[in-house]
């Protein structure tokens, strides 16, 4: 059944006022602080059929409704209007995502506590998958008389540094050597093409002047790509929570503190999200321990390539419009920074 125009407007009115007082809210208040044009009476048969419908909830403590799980998804998918960014925000946001574009992890950390910052909520950013991410260079470099760095650079990045111990004298000339090498057999090549047997065993065989150096260096390079594959997922803001009436519950908070110290699992989660902006509310979110929250994720990209996510929690009760908006700018500035980020790489490779 559809929506009258009235109904809508009640409803709006609702979710406005209960998000900004975390109370119930009643017919009186209603006529009072909206002008809806109609008597408190009316309101209150509206607000009746709006339960029966299941867009508001009673709580049995108190004689105002609250909106329900059903209703914030209507107000998602149709009432929402986009709020305007404040200068300053954007002004912040664009200043601290370029504070070190030398970094991809930590252009990263940079933007999930930015958007704790800004939301006053838990937030959230996870590397991407990384197995189609391209090998730009590799760069060997002395570090003392039986060790050197391994340094390993992607297209999108994504940046490895390994001190490998080498039992063997080596020079600057032969570490420069296998360094282009290197670079020539696997600049271009995904990771997991790099990581098939025959394509590293080829690399060994076409090496074969210092094959004692590549002997040593071959394993490593290896165990950095497997590295590379892995994903890090950074949050920040979890004792926000604590500042937000829905978690006073110590037990209910207690289990979103476990849900999320389970990194690996709510990482595989996040990753089987839809790329875009994604709001899941309430009971739509699988876990039990989510089933009163709200989970907002992004998709950034590297070079129209990779893409990982980021995102906040907070209560199903939260400012939609304001956070969605900031979500959406925050992670276009991410795709922004790391497009820096992957130019400077390329530039110091040419």
């Amino acid at each position: 059944m559809a929506l009258s125009e009235r109904k809508l407007k009640i409803l709006q009115a609702v979710i406005n006022d209960y998000v900004l007082n975390a109370e119930p809210v009643g017919s009186r208040t209603l006529s009072k602080h909206h002008d809806l044009g109609i008597s408190p009476a009316t309101i209150r048969n509206e607000m009746a059929d709006l339960e029966d419908m299941g867009y508001l909830t009673h709580p049995h403590t108190s004689a105002g409704r609250v909106p329900s799980d059903k209703a914030y998804r209507l107000y998602v998918n149709n009432l929402m209007e986009r709020d305007a960014i404040d200068p300053a925000e954007k002004q912040i946001i664009n200043e601290r995502l370029r504070q070190d574009l030398g970094e991809f992890d930590a252009t990263l950390r940079h933007a999930a506590a930015l958007l704790s910052e800004i939301t006053n909520l838990a937030s959230f950013a996870m590397t991407p998958q990384s197995s189609q991410d391209k090998l730009n260079f590799i760069k060997l470099m002395p570090f003392d008389d039986d060790s050197v760095v391994l340094m390993i650079v992607s297209e999108s990045g994504n940046i490895t540094n390994q001190r490998l111990k080498i039992n063997m004298p080596y020079t600057n000339e032969s570490l420069d050597i296998l360094s282009k090498s290197m670079t020539y057999q696997y600049k271009g090549t995904t990771i997991d093409e790099a990581l098939k047997s025959r394509v590293i065993i080829d690399a060994q065989d076409d090496l074969n002047a210092m094959s004692m150096l590549a002997d040593s260096v071959m394993p490593n390079f290896i165990k950095s790509l497997e590295d590379m594959l892995n994903v890090n997922l950074y949050m920040e803001g979890l004792s926000n929570i604590f500042n937000i009436p829905e978690y006073s519950n110590i037990d209910r908070a207690k289990a979103f503190i476990d849900l999320v110290s389970k990194r690996e699992e709510f990482a595989r989660d996040l990753l089987q999200r839809d790329d875009g902006v994604m709001v899941t509310i309430g009971s739509e979110n699988a876990e039990e321990a989510m089933q009163d929250s709200t989970l907002i994720t992004a998709t950034y990209h590297v070079d129209g390539r990779l893409v990982g996510k980021i995102g906040v929690i907070g209560p199903t009760r939260m400012k939609y419009s304001k956070i969605t908006s900031i979500v959406e700018y925050l992670t276009d500035n991410l795709s922004e920074s790391f497009s820096l980020i992957s130019g400077k790489d390329d530039n110091k490779d040419g």
